[in-house]
């Protein structure tokens, strides 16, 4: 028979402790121990140890392995297909984390409802039947009678159900509130994710039936619970955005079947998430002529590339101290931009407030909206429109000169299929590119003083 011991492990590092510490020795965090429960298992006999039976497999030669192309499963969503890099693998385990509210629930939910070739079981430990049935009913569709809705939380039972149905896909929602009998801890805890983890991912690659995991995020941001927990599943896929605004994206974080480069982009609407598929489009507002402050900016966010509306506002400072504020953009990025503007072209902004925000209600962290982010803090600073039909792209540096960004292509070629005539693009990029196909003007910019004589005369 098993033996039992129980250890205090590390949430953050991993160690272990015979006994509760406040801090950890290893890495030094406050209040980062938890118990677990760790069974011994009994000693195998010698001769089966030894023996050719214990043998399960044997080591190969990399020449000998079968490279065959993963069995994905068609999502019938562009945007999820994408992200998980052309569909979802046979046998795979794969997680979905974010915010309370977001709709990580509702995007799983309208998926399934599509796949009706197919026969799903949706485990909800979090919600009653007839609460999936209301949302369902928002949610348009073609009606399901493949989908199979189970409310449970014991681990055992959902096994029990798994072989009564014999589903092609598996939804657990979510992974924080389902339990082992096996371990003595309530659900939620360290140990309870992550052997309930194990196990389904056991299944998966047992049976190759495919499962989605929902999890929740820590006030921090990060998925809750155990960092191995993102290690054991294949994909981790993390959905996010505001509330308040209506957008919502889906980043891969991990994905052993495909690239974490892609990006998926979702409208909240009454009636569920819609897939937008040319987020530029959306998020430039085509009414800011005779407007200062507006600068339109090239971004990728992953490998995908889309036009954003870059606002900024610059007044006179009310009081004292004045004011620094960004939305969707780094704050301590514009601060040091506006220390370039000051030092390096002579514009004096420090008695001034200085607002920013990014339409749509995006957070981007791509460097090469620098150009632009200053572009508008100097139009709203002059009172001056930047001409309609220009867009930008370009890293600032420290010295005031404009750095090259990578896929510059893409970048052109979307504002191209936009519309815009002129583009600012870094000196540095003009090189290796084919201008006789490109239609738009490109116009090379080294320094940020060249750039604001191309903008304002």
């Amino acid at each position: 028979m098993a033996k039992e011991k129980t250890v205090y492990v590390c949430t953050n590092c991993g160690q272990e402790s015979p006994k509760w510490a406040g801090k950890c020795p290893s890495c030094g965090q406050w209040n980062t121990f938890v118990e677990e429960v760790v069974r011994k298992e009994a000693p195998v006999a010698k001769h089966v140890a030894h023996g050719i039976e214990s043998v399960r497999s044997k080591p190969q030669r990399l020449t000998e392995i079968e490279s065959n192309e993963e069995q994905r499963m068609d999502m019938l969503d562009e945007e999820l297909n994408r992200v998980l890099g052309g569909g979802l693998v046979q046998g795979s385990l794969t997680l979905i984390g974010g915010e309370p509210g977001i709709g990580k629930s509702t995007l799983i939910l309208q998926t399934v409802l599509r796949l009706t070739h197919k026969r799903i079981l949706y485990v909800s430990g979090e919600e009653s039947a007839r609460q999936l049935k209301l949302r369902a009913v928002r949610i348009p569709h073609p009606g399901n009678d493949n989908l199979l809705i189970a409310c449970e939380t014991s681990l055992e039972q959902i096994f029990t159900h798994i072989k009564n149905a014999a589903p092609d896909l598996v939804i657990i929602d979510s992974i924080q509130t389902i339990s082992t009998e096996n371990i003595d801890s309530s659900p939620g805890s360290i140990v309870q994710v992550r052997e309930c983890t194990a196990s389904l991912l056991k299944f998966a690659k047992e049976t190759g039936t495919p499962v989605i995991l929902i999890g929740h995020i820590n006030k921090e941001g990060s998925i809750a619970g155990p960092k191995v927990l993102e290690h054991i599943v294949d994909t981790v896929l993390q959905f996010e955005g505001d509330q308040h605004y209506m957008y919502r994206i889906l980043r891969s974080i991990k994905n052993r079947f495909g690239s974490t480069a892609e990006l998926g982009i979702y409208e909240m609407r009454q009636d569920g998430l819609r897939q937008v598929s040319n987020p530029s489009e959306l998020l430039l507002t085509q009414d800011h002529e005779g407007m200062s402050g507006v600068a339109i900016a090239g971004a990728v966010e992953g490998v995908r590339p889309f036009l954003i509306e870059v606002q900024a506002l610059v007044s006179t400072a009310a009081y004292g101290m004045p004011q620094r504020s960004a939305t969707g953009f780094d704050l301590r990025r514009m601060n040091m931009l506006l220390a370039v503007l000051e030092k390096r072209v002579g514009f004096k902004l420090a008695q001034k407030d200085v607002f920013l925000n990014i339409a749509g209600g995006l957070k981007v962290n791509d460097p090469a909206i620098d150009l632009a982010v200053i572009s508008a803090i100097l139009s709203s600073n002059m009172d001056a429109e930047i001409e309609a039909g220009v867009c930008m792209a370009g890293e600032v540096g420290l010295s005031g000169e404009i750095r090259p960004v990578n896929r510059i292509e893409q970048r052109i070629s979307e504002a191209e299929k936009l519309g815009f005539q002129r583009m600012l693009i870094p000196k540095h990029n003009l090189s290796g590119i084919d201008r006789k196909k490109i239609k738009i003007e490109l116009i090379p910019v080294r320094k940020v003083e060249e750039a604001f004589r191309e903008l304002f005369g």
